[in-house]
C-alpha cells in the first residue's frame, strides 16, 4: 500500500510502527508476544484470503462505525480476542484500518527482532514443496548466521526461480528478470 517515492509511505509506515510498537509494550508486558502474534496472523491471512475483507479496510466510504460493526463480528466469529482483538478494534475505531495490514507487519518483525530471528520474504512462481522450501530456509540461515522466518509468496509472473528479500538485500533470480535482461541485450545489439 505504500509506496515508495510518494509523501504516503513514510507516514503510513510510521503510523503502523508507532501503533505496533505500543501493542508490542503491551503484549510484553502481558507476557503475550507470541499470543498476539499469532492472532495478528491469522487475521493477516483472513485479509488475504477476503477481497470484501480488503475493500472494507481500504476504502474510506465505510464508516468508523461500520467498520468497527463488521471488525467486532469477525473477531467474535474466528475467537481473535484479549490484546489483539481490542488492538484490532481500536484500529477500527481510530479509522486507520488501512493501515492494518502493515502494523501487521511492523509488529512480527518486532517479534522477530526481539528474538534474534531474520525475516525474509521469498517470491517464487509457484508454491514450493517442503524439501525445496526447507533448502531455501537452510541457504538463508547460512547467509543470515541467525535463524530465519521466511514469508512465501506466489506470483505465477516470474515464470520461474525466485525473488528474495532479506532486510535490506535483496536477490532476484527469477526467469522473468533473466528473459527481460535477455530482450534488452539483444535490442542493444541491434
Amino acid at each position: 500500500m505504500a509506496q515508495s517515492g510518494s509523501h504516503e509511505g513514510p507516514l503510513l509506515s510510521g503510523v503502523a510502527l508507532r501503533y505496533a510498537s505500543a501493542l508490542f509494550e503491551l503484549a510484553r508486558e502481558a507476557n503475550a508476544v507470541d499470543a498476539v502474534a499469532g492472532d495478528l496472523g491469522r487475521f493477516e491471512q483472513m485479509i488475504r484470503g477476503s477481497e470484501d475483507l480488503q475493500r472494507l479496510i481500504r476504502n474510506p466510504v465505510f464508516t468508523a462505525e461500520e467498520q468497527s460493526r463488521v471488525m467486532d463480528a469477525l473477531l467474535a466469529k474466528v475467537g481473535i480476542a484479549g490484546l489483539a482483538g481490542n488492538f484490532i478494534r481500536l484500529v477500527a475505531s481510530k479509522r486507520r484500518l488501512f493501515a492494518l495490514p502493515d502494523m501487521i507487519r511492523a509488529y512480527q518483525d518486532l517479534v522477530s527482532n526481539a528474538k534474534g530471528i531474520v525475516r525474509a520474504q521469498v517470491i517464487l512462481a509457484e508454491s514450493p514443496s517442503d524439501t525445496v522450501l526447507n533448502e531455501i530456509k537452510a541457504a538463508l540461515r547460512d547467509v543470515a548466521k541467525a535463524d530465519v522466518a521466511v514469508d512465501v509468496k506466489i506470483d505465477p509472473s516470474l515464470i520461474g526461480g525466485l525473488i528474495v528479500k532479506m532486510g535490506s538485500r535483496m536477490v532476484d533470480a527469477s526467469v522473468r528478470t533473466k528473459l527481460n535482461s535477455i530482450r534488452l541485450a539483444m535490442k542493444e545489439v541491434r
